[in-house]
């Protein structure tokens, strides 16, 4: 052979490797998951501790695992499993009621309902799809995770199930579009804020970026998902409960731009989400905290303490997606001193349990969520303070096993 041609069949021989090793990393289990919410660099790490025999991370392992036991025995669910109907009359449409609205004393019919903040009706998870889909959206990330961690075959193909029969199967499928969700009755037939309820869309998405490599999970089911979430993602960002969920000032709009943003990234729109996660600098994080890092809107409500921790939960979302376009959310400061640092600073003094709320709430969020994110800004801005307070307070068993060390590889 000449040495040019020797030379041309080299440089296609290296080409062709190292496609092929980009494409098992992207594919295989043992590779890098395109993953937002997790961060994939925490994620393979982790896995490669456990590989070699690391203990720290073991009573997190073994919690997934039986986690995930529990998950095999759970029963696909689909939207067709509600008794009510829509007003559409489709049952493939996804159907909740608004949880705070209760039936007026003072009407024969009740209607319409009257609101209770943080008073929860029990009758909104009769014949609805809220919990069916908080079920689904549960058992198929811990499946998920633990098929990533342990490369078990049985939790993918689960999952795999889960997932085509509430997205993708004729029969069965939702439609992607949330136009009844959170009705009042006898005030409405559905509202932006129950958009709300698939804030954790996005994680979802990284489930299934989990399961890539899973024969359980084939390219036909990829391609039939993506298409939904495309379909969906347009209801999303132009219907016009789409739109008022973006311009919630609360909880609501800080989640909707969390999901929004996820899904733009996994259906490669990477622009779009930096155009949410930009504006969200100030639109959210400097609109919805204080100088003192108090969330004015959350400190409103009936549970306080709670909301404050979940629209704290879905800033910390963000910002990890934002990293992934050049925007920064951990270390962004107002002028007045408006950051994620001062929110946090805010709720861990109430890490301590003997440590009294600021309100009576009616139900009292809870304070293992902070714990949560406190682990997760101690490891971003490598703060020993904060990893202090995390090794002070995350004693019990029950902490010590929580999936966030798996999650963000800790200890």
């Amino acid at each position: 052979m000449k040495p040019c041609s020797l030379l041309i069949f080299v440089l296609w021989l290296v080409t062709r490797i190292s496609t092929a090793a980009n494409a098992a990393d992207q594919s295989t289990p043992l590779g890098r998951p395109q993953v937002y919410s997790y961060s994939a660099e925490n994620l393979v790490v982790a896995r490669q501790r456990l590989e070699k025999g690391d203990a720290a991370l073991q009573p997190a392992l073994q919690q997934l695992r039986a986690d995930a036991e529990r998950a095999l025995t759970v029963k696909p669910v689909s939207v067709m499993d509600k008794t009510r109907t829509p007003p559409s009359g489709d049952k493939h449409d996804y159907l909740s009621q608004a949880p705070y609205w209760w039936p007026d004393p003072a009407k024969p019919d009740g209607l319409p309902y009257i609101r209770r903040d943080g008073d929860r009706n029990p009758e909104v998870d009769r014949g609805t799809d809220k919990p069916t889909l908080v079920r689904m959206q549960s058992t198929v990330g811990t499946l998920a995770l633990a098929y990533f961690f342990t490369h078990s075959e049985a939790y993918a193909a689960h999952a795999a199930k889960l997932l085509r029969i509430w997205f993708l199967d004729p029969a069965t499928r939702m439609n992607p579009q949330l136009e009844f969700a959170q009705y009042i009755p006898g005030i409405n037939s559905g509202r932006g804020i129950g958009i709300i309820e698939t804030a954790h869309f996005g994680e979802l998405c990284d489930a299934v970026a989990l399961l890539a490599g899973s024969p359980a999970w084939s390219e036909a089911d990829a391609r039939g998902f993506r298409s939904w979430l495309n379909a969906y993602f347009q209801w999303l960002t132009t219907s016009k409960y789409g739109r008022d969920e973006a311009a919630a000032e609360n909880n609501h709009g800080t989640w909707y731009d969390a999901q929004a943003a996820h899904l733009a990234l996994a259906l490669g729109k990477p622009e779009t989400a930096k155009a949410i996660l930009t504006a969200g600098l100030k639109k959210r994080l400097e609109f919805e905290i204080e100088p003192d890092g108090s969330q004015p809107r959350e400190m409103a409500r009936t549970k306080s303490l709670g909301y404050s921790t979940m629209n704290l939960e879905a800033m910390f979302t963000n910002a990890r997606l934002a990293a992934h376009v050049g925007v920064d959310w951990w270390r962004h400061q107002s002028a007045d001193g408006r950051s994620l640092r001062a929110a946090l600073a805010y709720l861990t003094p109430y890490l301590d349990p003997t440590v009294k709320w600021r309100k009576q709430d009616l139900l009292e969020g809870d304070r293992g969520q902070i714990l949560a994110l406190a682990a997760e800004a101690a490891k971003r801005w490598d703060d020993a303070a904060l990893r202090t307070l995390v090794e002070k307070h995350g004693t019990t068993p029950a902490l010590q096993a929580a999936r966030w060390h798996l999650l963000l590889n800790m200890p």
